[in-house]
């Protein structure tokens, strides 16, 4: 750990005792609080669709378990009145961001935005003084990575990502654990599948509903003509997030980059195939295309089907996929990770951990298993991702996803989809966060950001 780090854990710990925030509050007993002794809460993106289901809405609702609700921010009006029915109405309702953390100054957000907004509006809440839970992935593009780890370290403040899956102690920190210990030898790879990408597009090009100020939901990225599929499904648009690669693989890549290869490091070398959906040609220039020199017509651009695998300095390699089979053996799975070492192998998902090294567990196993999920959690309580974030508000130290862990893990994300767009092997200095003599590739480290207007306010 560098020393700007050690700097953060102490400052932290002395910013977060002045605090009377309690970990355990409930969302139904925050009514019964005094609201000068609760943090100031706002949520930034509360939505995902045009009805109430979303991701942003759900991880904002959490928070409010242990701080009051204050203010909402969305781009789309619809979801910003629903989300402030829920609290009676109450919530002063903003469209821009930027008004918000002027207005309100809050003690902390969460941001649930589209992906392509993530770590700017990070970046800014971090400055106005706030605390930071942000939806994964965080960022786009490597440089916007090491931007976050630097202002993390400026301000000295929290900073948790979703990646909830590190929470997971029955299975994922299991898993860790069980690499770590030993319990599958020496010689550990990793095997992951995370589903492939739909194709689709060329979609119809229509007018922005009146609710909705699309020119602030495009923000930074290229400009570009409203659609419903480029709305709802950004996911599948590289000018807004990364695909699969990005979606699930911020969550199994991270958890298998972690077991394998600790600390902090990265791959030295990453290579692959994969296929892009009809619209992408032959050598598309990404560059050009991303700032809005070049473009496609509109219809999902990210990678469809890909194996690529990451090598670390050490020898250990973790394989991406959107589907993982091994000839000659009965491995077969599109979601998920296989761990395998020289002594055995196990299997772990969202639902399940299974394998021969796990039946032959003792009693004296499980309790070394447990000590090694409690320093994989830092020192605190596992199960409860959103606790684990107020916990580190208040007593200091680093969250179970904190942005450093999280920008190597994105780094490797954003190099599976690197050599898949210039479809050729790259060399990676994990030190330097370079690619070694590739100019072209270095050049992919970041993206031009288009100026957004202010937003008309709402309310």
């Amino acid at each position: 750990m560098n020393a700007n780090r050690r700097d953060f854990l102490r400052t932290g710990a002395a910013a977060g005792s002045a605090l009377t925030l309690a970990a355990t509050v409930s969302a139904a007993d925050q009514s019964n609080e005094s609201g000068s002794k609760k943090l100031r809460l706002a949520a930034i993106g509360v939505g995902g669709s045009r009805g109430r289901y979303n991701r942003g809405g759900a991880i904002a609702r959490q928070a409010a378990g242990f701080a009051n609700m204050i203010a909402v921010c969305d781009v789309d009006d619809k979801h910003a009145a629903e989300f402030n029915e829920s609290f009676g109405g109450k919530l002063t309702t903003y469209r821009d961001y930027r008004d918000l953390l002027e207005t309100e100054k809050p003690d902390v957000v969460t941001i649930g935005t589209p992906d392509h907004w993530h770590a700017q509006i990070a970046i800014d809440a971090l400055r106005a003084g706030a605390h930071v839970y942000c939806e994964k992935p965080l960022t786009l593009t490597i440089d916007e990575g090491k931007e976050i780890c630097k202002v993390v370290e400026e301000t000295g403040k929290v900073f948790q990502v979703g990646t909830q899956q590190r929470s997971d102690k029955t299975r994922f920190l299991t898993a860790i654990a069980m690499v770590q210990t030993g319990r599958l030898g020496d010689n550990v790879n990793a095997y992951v599948a995370i589903g492939g990408a739909p194709t689709g597009g060329p979609f119809e090009n229509t007018t922005a509903p009146e609710d909705i100020d699309w020119d602030l939901w495009v923000g930074p990225a290229p400009e570009a003509k409203y659609s419903e599929e480029r709305r709802r499904f950004f996911r599948w648009y590289l000018e807004y997030s990364g695909g699969k690669m990005t979606d699930w693989g911020a969550h199994h890549i991270d958890i298998a980059q972690w077991a394998i290869a600790p600390g902090e490091t990265g791959p030295v070398k990453v290579s692959g195939e994969g296929d892009f959906t009809p619209i992408v040609p032959d050598d598309f220039n990404w560059k050009s295309f991303f700032s809005g020199d070049a473009s496609l017509p509109n219809g999902y651009n990210a990678a469809t089907k890909f194996h690529v695998n990451l090598e670390y300095a050490d020898g250990a390699t973790l394989s991406v996929n959107h589907h993982y089979k091994r000839e000659g053996d009965n491995v077969d799975f599109g979601n998920g990770i296989l761990f395998e070492g020289d002594k055995g192998r196990i299997f772990v998902n969202r639902g399940k951990i299974q394998g021969r090294p796990m039946d032959a567990l003792t009693d004296e196993d499980r309790k070394e298993l447990d000590e090694k999920i409690v320093e994989l959690c830092k020192g605190k309580k596992p199960g409860n991702h959103m606790a684990n974030f107020f916990a580190c508000i208040e007593e200091g130290g680093l969250p179970i996803s904190d942005v450093w862990s999280h920008h190597r893990t994105m780094t490797s994300c954003h190099l599976c989809n690197l050599t898949l767009m210039l479809d050729r092997e790259l060399e990676w200095d994990p030190k330097a966060e370079q690619f070694v003599n590739d100019d072209q590739a270095n050049a992919l480290l970041s993206r031009e950001s288009r100026e957004v207007a202010r937003a008309e306010k709402v309310s």
